[in-house]
């Protein structure tokens, strides 16, 4: 699959930047690069995250593509709480499952393959809502944001943290493996907060975490520079090529050293009432009972 062919955020073709996603996301090399959590701010960021949404052992969660479920199995751990988790990759799906059972947590977590443009649930269903570093990667942002909306119940609250760009990146960093990188569409937290807005919720806490992607980049490289000196046969199989990965983590710094790339933490909640999210007639495979049982 070729990656690195230049991209138009307003000529793309969704189901291919999705199919993408979903399929960079399952693979070895990101695991091997990334480890268990894949995304800037790790486990720190995602408690972070849970306090802001005020999460208790009574809320029921959705976590928007949930990867391995790193992120889901953390909140029913902490927090008690029950969390299901969808995501584009059956790998992943899988994946976080297993996770799920190998942890005691099945009948608290649980995942479905699904596409967060399309959630498969009913409205009002959820108190809270997580999307860590995965907003920017959706083709069509405002129909995610309505589907965020529609899903929670009214004083519910949405959370994600992602990839802000300033100003217009350069061509390196406008390619599709941009894309699956969270990079190439990714929006300034103004822009974040008025697609949240404009799905009609309510901008609460916006928090700059720049420093967690600095931090990102710095693991990378040396779990890179680790691997190339005492496993480069795993790389290989990973088809994982550092003198092709090096100079494209060189230009994703020089952004972040630059101040056009930085990293955000938005929570947002559904008004109790007056709102107007709900979308009549979209399709629901899994009933709130279900969910909650």
């Amino acid at each position: 699959m070729t990656t690195d062919i230049p991209v138009n955020a307003r000529e793309v073709n969704a189901e291919v930047v999705k199919a993408c996603c979903a399929a960079g996301y399952g693979a070895d090399a990101v695991t091997l690069l990334l480890g268990e959590s894949y995304h800037p701010g790790g486990a720190g960021l995602t408690r972070r995250l849970a306090r802001a949404l005020d999460l208790a052992a009574s809320s029921v969660v959705l976590d928007v593509a949930s990867g391995r479920g790193a992120s889901a199995l953390l909140l029913a751990t902490e927090h008690g709480c029950t969390v299901h988790g969808v995501d584009l990759g059956a790998r992943q799906i899988n994946q976080a499952t297993g996770a799920a059972a190998e942890a005691g947590l099945g009948g608290s977590v649980s995942f479905t393959l699904a596409d967060a443009e399309n959630l498969p649930f009913p409205d009002r269903t959820f108190d809270a809502l997580i999307c860590e570093c995965a907003f920017c990667t959706f083709p069509d942002k405002e129909q995610a944001a309505r589907e965020f909306a529609r899903v929670l119940a009214p004083g519910g609250r949405a959370g994600i943290t992602d990839v802000t760009v300033t100003g217009v990146l350069p061509p390196e960093l406008r390619t599709l493996t941009s894309w699956i990188a969270c990079i190439a569409d990714a929006r300034s937290t103004a822009d974040y907060g008025a697609l949240l807005t404009g799905a009609g919720l309510v901008v609460e806490r916006i928090e700059d975490h720049n420093h967690a992607l600095a931090g990102m980049l710095d693991r990378i490289e040396a779990r890179l520079n680790a691997l190339a000196m005492t496993a480069p046969t795993l790389l290989e199989a990973a088809n994982a090529d550092p003198a092709a990965i090096r100079p494209y983590l060189a230009a994703v710094r020089r952004a972040v050293d630059a101040g056009a790339i930085g990293y955000t933490l938005i929570t947002a909640s559904k008004p109790l009432c007056g709102t107007s999210t709900e979308v009549p007639g979209n399709p629901t495979t899994l009933a709130a009972d279900r969910i909650r049982s």
